[in-house]
């Protein structure tokens, strides 16, 4: 079955199916083997040095369960077509994104924050309890824009690029950055290593994404932010994609926000208003738009031959 029909049949069943709850999702039970080797592995009184060489090991180890799909490559088309249509479902999460960012959007709309704040902390990393109305928007755009990276292009870019275990690859590598990637006391050394995977794996598809956003958006401020906006945020990846959604959208995002009781001076990006509440569901129509120019260009690429 064409490459083209395999990525449309998994984005179908995402939509109609949303994502699985915890109890079944392969990625649940990753996480659960990844928390069991770092608490075998991770010593925090060792040596930095030690630390990073655990981190590597641990990543190592994680990272087994892709091997292990490897002989499914041996079966027969029509499997290897099956296998391909599920296993891409479960990496990608277009519809449970959308969810989240309606439910906060429905929270706030109904004059509800705190709500809207515990809803949103689905989404993000940082401390929701004193968030404003504006933060909460904020938070929901910008985690809208980053997880349309992570949960939805860069899973269907590595299955382009290498298939069924490169889709598997990418979303374990995503979720132990997501575990470890973490630059304090207890992840500074140990995550070291995941965290350097996640960026090497989602350089090209946050640079397509961003492109996206730009192309489908207010194309030269989206590209302009990029440029002059991304080399402001923390993460070499989700800086173009933000910078660049923001701008395209002409929102004002950012700004300083709290993570692990400390105040992060957080920089301000992308366009000049300030969010409203239909601006949550504005960047989640620029996300499903995306993702609907790429279904294009797969189909365009050679994606029925």
């Amino acid at each position: 079955m064409a490459l083209f029909s395999i990525v449309l049949l998994a984005v179908a069943l995402d939509y109609v199916l949303g994502e699985p709850g915890n109890t079944y999702h392969p990625l649940a039970a990753f996480g659960r083997w990844a928390a069991w080797l770092e608490q075998r592995l991770l010593i925090p009184e060792q040596t930095p040095a030690r630390q990073k060489i655990a981190g590597v090991c641990a990543l190592l180890l994680a990272l087994l369960p892709c091997a292990a799909a490897l002989p499914l490559l041996l079966l027969t088309e029509a499997w290897q077509t099956l296998f391909g249509i599920i296993l891409l479902y479960f990496c990608i999460a277009p519809r449970s994104l959308q969810q989240h960012a309606e439910a906060v959007r429905t929270a706030l709309a109904a004059g509800d924050l705190e709500l809207a704040r515990s809803r949103v902390a689905y989404m993000v990393s940082r401390e929701t309890a004193d968030l404003d109305a504006a933060g909460v928007r904020r938070a929901a755009i910008e985690s809208v824009l980053e997880n349309g990276a992570d949960a939805v292009f860069a899973p269907i870019f590595w299955f382009i690029v290498a298939g069924p275990c490169g889709a598997l690859l990418y979303r374990f590598s995503n979720t132990l950055d997501a575990m470890w990637g973490y630059r304090n006391r207890r992840y500074q050394y140990f995550g070291w290593a995941a965290a350097r995977l996640d960026d090497v794996l989602n350089w090209a598809p946050a640079r397509l994404t961003a492109f996206g956003y730009a192309l489908l958006g207010r194309t030269g401020p989206a590209l302009l932010a990029w440029k002059e906006q991304a080399a402001l945020l923390e993460s070499p990846n989700a800086g173009p994609v933000m910078a660049a959604g923001g701008a395209a959208l002409n929102l004002r995002l950012g700004g300083p926000a709290v993570y692990r009781g400390q105040l992060k001076a957080k920089p301000w990006f992308g366009g000049e208003q300030t969010a409203e509440n239909g601006d949550i569901a504005r960047a989640g129509g620029l996300v499903y738009r995306v993702l609907g120019l790429w279904l294009i260009l797969i189909a365009i690429g050679g994606g029925f031959a």
